[in-house]
């Protein structure tokens, strides 16, 4: 095996729409991150859970009402298992895993391998067959036993698998922390001995990276100590170290990382000084995330930049030509992924929405943080601005956690919104978000909305991917957005700056006049009375964002500043 390898742990990982192992962005990121290492021929191997039921399909009542369903794959069909075994021990009982490969290929043709670990097998009881069948499920044991597997079973597969000689474990959020300790019980045997000793402690973390994606305190996974100490009985001893475990009788996987991590980073440059302020302690540096540009160009622009910026999918920062490519045939490619989109939205919906009109995209995980009914907060002023400039139309997408029940009455609030604002304002909610409709989304649609309520946006990534299909973002200036945006130029913001913590302060009725403002003052008199301007605001999201936020040139920073320095 290669000597200077990297392994890339995550919770998730997003590979292809009929491989349904992945929520949201943490996951798309991970599909996106193997994909660009692959491509740059990166020494990478990756490590998941198998979840045989998917995340969950999701079904829409008439009234916006969530129904969850479990999601059948063909689990045999699109990977391949691996005759390797390698067990855990649960509450005391041996808990056996197996393993299942899929190869990201690239450009050149350089594979990583993504293994897929699985407790469904004879060898198991009941309980312990299910525990890699569904993704963020049951409660905190169910959860604690699942990063067992993932964190100590992964490294321990990792051995059977025959790499020896891993050179940095890159945890990718705090999911994957109990690799950690796999790696100080490695460390212990070496030199024999019952206890982890400083050095033992330094030579782990001189081998570990941590990316934190979370800027809120509440959203770190952490678990009762008493419930670490039933599910791992044997580590009972390690966990009185306050100065690796922390804090105030729990297990917090963030801070185990961010302990044992000689390099540690937040998303994007404003999530690495919210993450600096959280932990103050820490050396936390940024890496702004990025999206796969081969993943998340559609096919038109995909044509478009073969014919004017020869090479650009091996060097993505060619795109900057994009300035130079012919107004019309951006905006005829545009045109084109935006039928595609329209054609999939009128088949679910049977709402006539048309090319000739503006269309507003929004699709995420739904959660209250990212507002998705802020466009909602006037409807009478929404209304009176798509009555005097212009007809509007949006798509909104996204899923809520099957126990968030305050988002899902987010979506419930834009079902009763869509009735509310009549025909007026077209509105489609499409259900069962997925990377395959997020790629028709994210292309198709003519700006791209992003309402967080700030600083909790960590990066965001769909803006990313809407810039290289020349999408242009209104957004609130945070996560991704603070650095990508330039006021009429790559897009548009909404609100003012937020400072690194959270304000009491509730500035949503001041953001949803500013994005009318935006959207009355800025965007709808451009899309309908000046289309040439349009069109440059769509070049300069391509040239200027689209080259820069993405995988490409994140998976370069990691090789410089994380994993070979």
């Amino acid at each position: 095996m290669t000597k200077r390898l990297i392994a890339y742990f995550s919770m998730e990982i997003a590979l292809a729409p009929e491989i349904p192992t992945y929520s949201g962005g943490l996951g798309v990121l991970a599909g996106d991150t193997v994909n660009s290492a692959a491509d740059l021929r990166v020494p990478m191997v990756a490590m998941t859970l198998l979840y045989r039921r998917g995340y969950f399909r999701q079904r829409l009542e008439p009234d916006g009402t969530q129904r969850e369903e479990p999601v059948a794959w063909a689990v045999e069909r699109l990977l391949k298992a691996v005759p390797q075994r390698t067990t855990v021990t649960l509450e005391g009982r041996t808990v056996h895993v197996r393993a299942w490969r899929f190869d990201v290929t690239g450009l050149g043709g350089h594979t990583v391998p993504v293994y897929f670990l699985d407790t469904d097998v004879p060898e198991n009881g009941e309980p312990d067959r299910g525990l890699t069948h569904t993704l963020y499920g049951g409660d905190g044991r169910y959860r604690l036993c699942q990063e067992v597997i993932l964190g100590i079973g992964g490294v321990r597969m990792l051995r059977e698998l025959g790499y020896r000689h891993v050179e940095r474990f890159h945890m990718n959020e705090g999911h994957a922390g109990l690799l950690t300790l796999e790696l100080l019980d490695e460390e212990m045997k070496r030199y024999s001995r019952w206890s982890a000793s400083d050095e033992d402690l330094e030579r782990v973390r001189e081998r570990c990276v941590f990316t934190t994606h979370t800027p809120v305190p509440a959203g770190h996974d952490q678990f009762p100590l008493e419930l670490a100490k039933q599910v791992l009985p044997d580590r009972a001893e390690m966990f009185s170290r306050s100065d690796v475990f922390c804090c105030n009788g729990t297990l917090n996987l963030t801070y185990l990382a961010l302990s044992l991590s000689r390099y540690v980073n937040g998303v994007a440059k404003k999530h690495g000084e919210v993450s600096q302020s959280m932990f103050a302690a820490y050396e936390i540096d940024a890496i702004t995330n990025g999206v796969h540009v081969a993943r998340w160009t559609s096919r038109p622009f995909q044509d478009l930049f073969t014919r004017y910026i020869p090479g650009w999918l091996e060097d993505n920062l060619s795109l900057r030509g994009a300035l130079s490519i012919p107004p019309q045939e951006i905006w005829d490619a545009h045109l084109a992924a935006k039928s595609q989109l329209l054609e999939e939205v009128n088949r679910r919906t049977g709402l006539g929405m048309t090319a000739e009109t503006l269309t507003l995209g929004f699709a995420r995980r739904v959660a209250a943080y990212k507002r998705a009914d802020l466009l909602f907060h006037d409807p009478e002023r929404l209304q009176r601005i798509a009555s005097q400039l212009g007809p509007l139309q949006i798509v909104y997408a996204g899923k809520a956690h099957p126990v968030d029940e305050q988002a899902k009455g987010l979506i419930k609030q834009i079902f009763e919104a869509k009735v509310r604002l009549g025909g007026t304002v077209k509105i489609a909610y499409l259900e069962d978000y997925n990377t395959e409709l997020a790629r028709l989304l994210t292309a198709g649609v003519d700006v791209w909305l992003n309402t967080p309520k700030p600083p909790l946006e960590a990066s965001g990534t769909s803006g990313m991917k809407a810039a290289l299909n020349g999408v242009p973002s209104l957004s609130i200036l945070d996560g991704w957005w603070v650095e990508g945006h330039i006021e009429g130029v790559t897009g548009w913001s909404i609100g003012e700056p937020a400072g690194a913590t959270e304000s009491n302060d509730d500035r949503s009725p001041r953001d949803a006049a500013s994005l009318y403002d935006k959207l009355e003052h800025a965007v709808l008199p451009l899309f309908t009375r000046d289309r040439p301007k349009f069109i440059d605001v769509m070049r300069h999201a391509i040239a200027l964002n689209g080259s820069f936020f993405n995988t490409q040139r994140m998976m370069q920073e990691y090789v410089l500043k994380a994993y070979f320095r």
